[in-house]
């Protein structure tokens, strides 16, 4: 496994998501792991979250999931926390990494291969 630095492309991606309770939050970074279209998942929050929706602003607590999984397997993770998701629209931003230690981004390649 290398990183993007040395292919130009990104082997490994974070996607991060936010949910309105803890219990969907841990839910949601349960059920990626075990589907492997993630290799793990850490939770944050709450955090407080401002955005227009709808035609006007809203204020929210929420919980942040960041997933880290291959790269190839984005689309399967994507459409996996679509699914699942309540929101009607849920936030999913993957970030390639750049950079990381060779041992770490094999592991994920392995615990979310197919």
């Amino acid at each position: 496994m290398t990183s993007t630095y040395e292919t130009g492309e990104p082997a490994v991606v974070t996607v991060l998501t936010t949910t309105d309770t803890a219990q969907k939050a841990e839910d949601l970074a349960t059920g990626a792991v075990a589907a492997r279209v993630a290799a793990c998942a850490q939770i944050g929050g709450p955090v407080v979250s401002v955005y227009r929706w709808e035609g006007g602003i809203e204020t929210a607590r929420e919980w942040q999931i960041l997933f880290k999984t291959a790269a190839a397997r984005y689309d399967a993770l994507e459409a996996w926390l679509t699914a699942a998701h309540d929101y009607d629209t849920p936030e999913i931003i993957a970030t390639p990494v750049v950079r990381g230690s060779a041992a770490y981004l094999e592991w994920v390649a392995r615990e979310t291969a197919e």
